[in-house]
């Protein structure tokens, strides 16, 4: 198993990392800060909104688009730093939304918890929720802030990519335990879903593809970083220390990958308390697909 290495700590918990610029940018969600952070380690805060960030995407425009999680809003900003709503996707998103990706024509999928997943993993269990839950809706953002739904029935669609012929979308299914994967049609429209990998032994969270095929996966409940092949082979294991929630290859040659920890998810645990951390190591295959 490789360990991975220390890059920079100080955060609370880190989402939706998108390699751009020379720079890992990132939602510290709790901090309710979208911030960055070079291969030297420095972190830096690009900019704070009202309410917690996550998914992060870019537009052709170079426009940001930012998920407000509990808002359930897409938020744009602009090149010269002005920012607005997006888009509305409350009529989509059953609860808190989370991670996104975007195509190349700027459009946005965005997933959703589904439930209170706080309140339910306190009255019912790690356990009880794997095998039973609500689910949860994936949100088409089109590049005009449209809204429509994509994909229901999904268990906890977390982070997402796209191949690099954008013809195919990746989802982490993290209380499905698999991978589930659709053909995107020219419109943005999904169809024909079907398991990419099974996960038993992991919940996937954010997930990163390479130029072979594969997928680095993030595990919410085990500190590790997974690279898994299409069907679920395990072709590499990375200890991350803590569990691992989000994951990103990036740096100039594509082949650092970066992973996210912190001790827990619960605002409890991890609100204030700059225990989360970025964790980094050298990979063979490059970053492929979006984002």
């Amino acid at each position: 198993m490789i360990k991975a290495a220390l890059l920079a700590d100080g955060i609370d918990f880190g989402e939706g990392p998108r390699w751009r610029d020379g720079r890992l940018w990132f939602s510290d969600f709790y901090a309710r800060a979208v911030k960055s952070v070079s291969l030297a380690g420095d972190i830096r805060t690009e900019f704070a909104i009202d309410d917690q960030p996550s998914g992060l995407g870019w537009m052709p425009d170079g426009s940001l688009l930012v998920v407000s999680m509990t808002k359930r809003q897409l938020l744009r900003r602009l090149p010269d730093g002005t920012m607005r709503v997006h888009a509305d996707l409350s009529g989509v998103a059953e609860f808190h939304c989370n991670d996104m990706v975007v195509d190349l024509q700027g459009r946005a999928y965005v997933g959703n918890f589904g439930f209170d997943i706080e309140a339910e993993m306190r009255a019912r269990g790690a356990a009880a929720l794997m095998t039973e839950h609500a689910t949860a809706t994936i949100a088409l953002v089109q590049a005009d802030g449209s809204v429509s739904a994509a994909a229901s029935g999904m268990s906890f669609p977390n982070g997402s990519v796209i191949t690099p012929d954008g013809k195919t979308l990746i989802v982490g299914e993290t209380l499905g335990a698999r991978l589930t994967t659709f053909d995107i049609a020219p419109d943005g429209a999904l169809s024909n879903r079907r398991i990419w990998a099974p996960t038993p032994a992991c919940s996937p969270d954010g997930i990163c593809l390479d130029a072979e095929g594969a997928i680095w996966v993030a595990n919410a409940i085990a500190p590790q970083c997974i690279r898994l092949a299409k069907g679920g082979e395990v072709l590499e294991v990375i200890d991350t220390g803590e569990p691992c929630y989000a994951c990103m290859l990036g740096g100039d040659d594509g082949r650092t990958l970066f992973m996210l920890t912190a001790p827990g998810v619960g605002s409890g645990l991890v609100a204030g308390a700059g225990r989360g951390r970025i964790m980094i190591a050298t990979v063979a295959a490059p970053h492929a697909g979006l984002p």
